[in-house]
């Protein structure tokens, strides 16, 4: 990716939108390239680069080690969409420590949306929050059968992954399953959970799983810290 000298926005935002992207797309990680490397590469000054890893800095993407140079202070979560995984197993993949807090549940008549995207009157609420290296990344709201809510509540679910109580305690097992990305604001309680502004947009992943019978089974809507998780997918194009 080139910077555009035409247009209005200044070079040092836009040297360090590419080097955010390189960051949460997981292309750079640990120490990054030197202010002359960036300055050869880019062919900018080298107050432009400063002031450029300056911001991400101050956003909490990099950190400045006396002595040692600049490194990359988080790594981004990816989310492979072609998959059913779970959030527990992609935070594993990326070699980071996974974690849930157990927030609130109880059985409940949901809004009008969730019936109409699921058939129930009535689900079993589950939400928790969701930590990778003990920081907190996520909330994920769970909307279940009553009947299959209330058997999940008898385990611990502080710590534990949703689908393996499914599939190996339960014996439930997932055939298909769609997701919508997008981007949304939490409430003020959901915010501070995140340790982030409610003025702040988080991406959301709306997860509905269904069964061999093509009943469903779950409908899950996750809202993830954009600074800290991703989502990618892998595309090929067919010939003939």
């Amino acid at each position: 990716m080139k910077l555009d000298y035409e247009i209005s926005i200044p070079l040092h935002v836009q040297l360090k939108k590419i080097i955010e992207k390189e960051v949460t797309s997981g292309t750079l990680t640990g120490q990054i390239p030197s202010e002359r490397d960036y300055m050869d590469q880019y062919n900018v000054s080298r107050s432009t680069v400063r002031e450029a890893i300056n911001l991400l800095v101050r956003e909490g993407i990099l950190e400045k080690r006396h002595g040692k140079g600049t490194f990359v202070l988080f790594k981004p979560i990816h989310d492979w969409l072609g998959n059913l995984t779970s959030t527990t197993d992609i935070i594993k993949q990326m070699g980071m420590k996974p974690g849930a807090k157990l927030i609130t549940h109880s059985p409940l008549i949901p809004s009008e949306y969730v019936q109409q995207k699921t058939g129930f009157s009535e689900v079993y609420f589950i939400k928790r929050l969701r930590y990778a290296d003990y920081e907190p990344i996520g909330i994920e709201c769970h909307y279940y059968p009553v009947e299959i809510g209330k058997e999940l509540i008898k385990y611990d679910l502080n710590d534990a992954t949703l689908y393996e109580i499914e599939q190996n305690e339960l014996g439930i097992w997932f055939a298909e399953a769609s997701q919508t990305i997008g981007s949304d604001f939490l409430p003020e309680e959901d915010a501070a959970d995140l340790l982030i502004s409610p003025e702040t947009s988080v991406l959301t992943a709306e997860r509905i799983i269904k069964g061999q019978n093509e009943d469903v089974i779950e409908l899950e809507k996750g809202f993830y810290r954009s600074d800290m998780f991703s989502f990618q997918i892998s595309l090929s194009r067919k010939f003939g």
